[in-house]
């Protein structure tokens, strides 16, 4: 039975249907999330090749010029990595230890969050929060050991200061690979971005008003596929198997995925590996923050073509593939990965302890839907449990390590809230608490107006934020934080 998002959710709810390799058991007026069985049988993988991120390694920003779009079209000044946008792919193996000197030639404070690594706290890269930004001219190493296998996101994140270096291009990729990854002929990391540009290429002014931070966010006028015009074009053999990492670094773009001509498996999201699923209408939600490794065969006719499309407006084709050559021959159907061996073996619902992370505020939109602004503090548009992230003020909850956590997020708001808890996978639940989402997760979305439940154990000590991925709404106060002891 394929599995894949619900249809009678919001648009951009995920869900999934219950899977086989994970039962629950009930009694006594208690629950128990139990960890899934062994993931099937893989066929043989190769040894993964030497990391491409050394063991010790620099990564520059600064200012650069790029073509967004194609010729004739100017370049655009932007802010890259290493000189490129997005910035190199950071590739590792499971278990490796990276020593990353970050220095930052741009000229505003910087700091890098590694979305969805569960490290150490000192290393998360909140700047204002776990660490110091790094001043214009200076230099942070991070020392980070990803006890997870899995595809995750580089981005900048400071307190107040996230919007503007992001929107500028400094965003990126880090592969943790598998001891035994799937074998595949093409493993192609895609990474999202969307650019606010005018009719001279030029990136149109930050807001300063705050009024992007009090609604959708700094929504972009140009998709780019790894630095590049859309659709990325692919060549390969018929019948070829390709692994895609698709990552969501918008600065605030909310979208779908549609997979067209191909029959697609979700082989794990966030990082975390899954029981294999078929999407529904062959459709993903994709907010910032999200990734998906998916994995597919080629058509086998030649010069059949497959794409991966974003729904914005009449649709945008992002990754186009067309077969060419020799066909390749029938593979075993695809099969799911080992699960990542450090997450959490049950969560015990009935010790739970249990907190609330309530969302309210920003612009009303009106009838005709329009935004209304009236009244609004527009520096201080949003709270959460009635007032805004503050890493001096209390924490939503402490507990001790090891603890099973329930948080009920509701949102308040007239859009829809995605939302990061930093250091940690957890799981979705169901509304009765009577079921979960057969995944773990690192960013989920609550539609406007409704409430979800997450459960997780705390396991990683330190103060760990839980932070709006929108960055203009981040940086206007939708966080909190919570800490391990």
């Amino acid at each position: 039975m394929s599995r894949g998002m619900s249809k009678d959710a919001s648009p951009w709810a995920s869900r999934l249907r219950p899977s086989r390799r994970l039962v629950i058991a009930q009694g006594a007026g208690f629950a128990t999330l139990l960890p899934p069985l062994s993931a099937l049988p893989q066929q043989a993988a190769p040894s993964p090749q030497p990391a491409s991120a050394a063991t010790a390694r620099e990564l520059v920003a600064a200012p650069a010029r790029a073509r967004l779009r194609p010729a004739p079209a100017p370049e655009t000044e932007i802010w890259a990595f290493d000189g490129a946008a997005p910035g190199p792919v950071l590739r590792m193996r499971q278990g490796e230890t990276l020593r990353l000197a970050l220095q930052n030639r741009t000229d505003k404070p910087l700091s890098l969050h590694w979305h969805g690594v569960r490290n150490d706290h000192v290393m998360d890269g909140v700047g204002g929060f776990s660490q110091e930004p790094v001043p214009p001219g200076g230099q942070f190493e991070y020392r980070l050991t990803p006890p997870d296998a899995g595809t995750f996101l580089y981005r900048p994140m400071l307190l107040g200061g996230s919007s503007e270096p992001a929107g500028r291009g400094l965003s990126g990729l880090m592969i943790v690979d598998e001891k035994e990854p799937p074998t595949v002929d093409l493993d192609l990391p895609v990474l999202i971005g969307d650019w606010l540009l005018g009719d001279d290429q030029k990136l149109l002014p930050f807001a300063a008003d705050g009024q992007d931070g009090a609604a959708a966010g700094r929504l972009g006028s140009w998709l780019t596929v790894n630095g590049k015009a859309p659709p990325l074009p692919i060549r390969l053999a018929p019948g070829s198997r390709v692994r895609l990492r698709l990552a969501n670094a918008c600065n605030a773009r909310i979208m779908r995925l549609r997979f067209d001509e191909m029959k697609a498996f979700v082989a794990a999201v966030d990082g975390q590996p899954t029981d294999t699923f078929e999407p529904v209408r062959a459709q993903l939600p994709f907010a910032p923050g999200t990734r998906y490794d998916v994995i597919f065969d080629m058509p086998e006719a030649a010069g059949a073509a497959a794409s991966v499309t974003a729904l914005i407006g009449p649709g945008v084709p992002l990754v186009r593939f067309v077969g060419e050559g020799a066909a390749k021959p029938a593979r075993a159907p695809v099969a799911p990965m080992a699960l990542n061996p450090a997450l959490p073996a049950a969560v015990r619902l009935q010790d739970a302890r249990r907190a609330e992370f309530v969302i309210e505020g920003g612009a009303a939109v009106t009838p005709d839907n329009k935004l209304d602004l009236a009244g609004l503090d527009l520096a201080r548009p949003w709270t959460v449990n009635g007032g805004r992230g503050d890493p001096k003020g209390k924490p939503l909850f402490s507990v001790r390590r090891g603890s099973p956590v329930v948080i009920g997020i509701t949102n308040r708001t007239a859009f829809l809230q995605p939302l990061h808890v930093h250091g940690h996978a957890f799981r979705l639940l169901h509304p009765l608490d009577d079921g979960w989402e057969p995944y773990f997760l690192d960013t989920v979305q609550i539609p406007e107006g409704k409430r979800l439940h997450i459960a997780f154990i705390a396991d990683n000590p330190g103060r760990w934020p839980i932070s709006s991925t929108v960055l203009e709404r981040f940086d206007r106060g939708l966080w909190s934080w919570f800490e391990v002891t």
